[in-house]
């Protein structure tokens, strides 16, 4: 994989510059989604304990602009709106935003960019600063073409898990060795939620972007009473009106349960790190229950959990996969092991 950056002196790496400064300015890009945001945070995290007087800033889509805030290393996070963008591509106000951030990108030196997303849109962003962009090579590559336009092209087998392929891309572009358990370095904000509970609680993560990914209510309410009669209050976020009446269903059969209020990224980072345990399918607050270092047992139904599953140091488990659905007595033998 080559050597990469050298702090001091010529980098032997081709396609980069044969200088870095002492205190580099480096550009991360991971546009979405959650947990694909979320993922990157150890790749952050050691290239900050190699390199800490390294300058961070981070561009990403807008709706998960709060995640990278969450890392003390990034000091600076670049909104980009793509998503939004598509839609309205013709008006003058888009036109405008994307001028906006094209200044932005293209006003700051950056010493190198760094595109873990890889794909072609991804890419294209991180060209735009001008400095030396590194990716993953094209068997790596989300997209193939995507490598194309990379200086420095890293092997990071789909073999392992994305997390683990984030950590080989930023260390092998910066010339040290991926090691050591993950450490997402996430904070959660000090907020204020003064609608939950101040006894123990668990976070019933019921909603996700599809349906196959879904686990039976008539499960979640099964698996409720039992937590309940441990003594666990039960909090159950959502994102969207769909969900939030999933949640009310639930909380409905549950004594006490409560269905949390719209919340923000770092408001739900809040109650995550707060709980005692967190059950979820397979969706982005999974993670970011992992990132906050909270027991979380993972739910799947229709995607395999070996390469975008809970990862964590510890207190992470993943249960089912693609076509199995895990049954009330593994998930709650899987909350007891955690809790003990």
């Amino acid at each position: 994989m080559g050597e990469g950056y050298q702090m001091h002196g010529r980098s032997k790496t081709p396609g980069l510059p044969g200088r870095m400064p002492t205190m580099p300015k480096i550009l991360l890009v991971r546009l979405s989604s959650m947990g694909d945001v979320i993922h990157n945070f150890p790749a952050v995290t050691e290239l900050a304990q190699h390199f800490p007087e390294a300058e961070l800033h981070w561009v990403v889509e807008e709706g998960f602009a709060a995640l990278p805030a969450l890392h003390p290393a990034v000091s600076r996070v670049i909104p980009i709106a793509l998503r939004r963008w598509r839609k309205s591509i013709f008006q003058r106000s888009t036109r405008q935003e994307i001028a906006d951030v094209r200044r932005t990108l293209q006003g700051t030196h950056y010493d190198l960019v760094i595109d873990s997303q890889c794909l072609i849109k991804s890419a294209l962003v991180a060209r735009l600063p001008g400095a030396p962009v590194a990716g993953m090579d094209w068997p790596s590559s989300r997209e193939h073409l995507a490598s194309l336009l990379y200086h420095r092209r890293i092997a990071a087998p789909w073999s392992l898990h994305a997390v683990e392929r984030y950590r080989l891309l930023t260390a092998g572009t910066m010339g040290y060795t991926s090691s050591g358990p993950v450490d997402y370095g996430m904070r959660a904000p000090d907020i204020n939620l003064p609608w939950r509970s101040a006894s123990p609680y668990a976070v019933f993560l019921t909603a996700t972007s599809r349906d196959d990914k879904l686990w039976p209510e008539a499960d979640w309410v099964a698996l409720g009473l039992r937590l309940i009669g441990k003594g666990l209050g039960l909090v159950l976020p959502w994102g969207n009106p769909t969900e939030q009446a999933r949640a009310q269903r639930i909380a409905a059969a549950l004594p006490g349960a409560v269905v949390a209020p719209k919340m923000s990224l770092g408001e739900a980072a809040r109650l995550l790190a707060d709980a005692q345990v967190a059950v979820g399918v397979d969706t982005g607050l999974a993670h970011l229950a992992a990132a906050v270092n909270t027991p979380i047992a993972a739910i799947y139904t229709s995607t395999d959990p070996s390469a975008t599953g809970v990862l964590a140091a510890q207190h992470a488990i993943n249960l089912g996969g693609i076509g199995f659905s895990p049954d009330v007595d593994t998930v709650y033998a899987a909350v007891e092991a955690l809790l003990a």
